[in-house]
């Protein structure tokens, strides 16, 4: 449907991707314009979805995947660092192969693949002259990121969120050393507070969607 009504042709993030099957992967391969597949591994295991991103298949067919978190009623969290590690596991499961995906390939999916999905991979997702700065200072002196024998795999199995400690987006320090700096949290919080009883509110008798978990 999504290549008879053209969509295939303009720039496209499919969301989830777990219906993708083997027949859509050559229109996939093919399209006319940016097609790329975000993946939220934590909500298909919450709600015990049977199908998951179809990463290997896409990435043999050319179609970026980058990590997304999906909403807060699908993933509490909304952690992508998680993301990442759950990525990795789940496809090692379904394809039944512990050597894919591996950390490295994961690190790809969180950064260069991820940047390409949103059309953004000439600009961020690698350090290199020219790209934005992004980047992220992660403190890998805890007791559970040690022995650092393999970079890659301690920050994807091993690290966690909360080791980051310095965050910097295009040039600017948004949090030094886990202080946030363009943020007042606890202002955040309190108005998070005051706005949650209409949020949650039930008593005007309108449809809201309930997600058994």
């Amino acid at each position: 449907m999504l290549d008879r009504t053209g969509l295939l042709d303009t720039d496209l993030l499919i969301a989830h991707g777990t219906g993708i099957v083997e027949r859509d992967l050559p229109l996939l391969a093919r399209t006319g314009g940016r097609t790329a597949v975000a993946t939220a591994p934590r909500g298909y295991l919450k709600f015990a979805w049977p199908t998951t991103t179809p990463v290997r298949a896409l990435r043999a067919a050319g179609v970026p995947v980058g990590l997304a978190t999906d909403g807060a009623a699908s993933n509490n969290s909304l952690d992508v660092w998680e993301a990442m590690a759950l990525t990795s596991l789940v496809q090692k499961s379904v394809e039944g192969d512990p050597r894919w995906l591996t950390s490295r390939q994961a690190l790809h999916h969180a950064t260069l693949q991820s940047a390409r999905a949103v059309g953004l991979g000439d600009r961020v997702g690698s350090l290199a002259p020219g790209r934005r700065a992004d980047l992220v200072l992660v403190d890998l002196t805890g007791p559970h990121t040690q022995p650092v024998h393999d970079l890659a795999a301690t920050l994807v199995h091993s690290a966690r969120a909360a080791d980051v400690r310095t965050t910097v987006v295009d040039g600017r320090v948004l949090m030094r050393d886990r202080e946030l700096l363009t943020l007042d949290v606890p202002a955040i919080v309190r108005e998070l507070t005051d706005r949650l009883p209409a949020l949650t509110a039930r008593h005007h008798g309108r449809r809201i969607q309930e997600y058994d978990t």
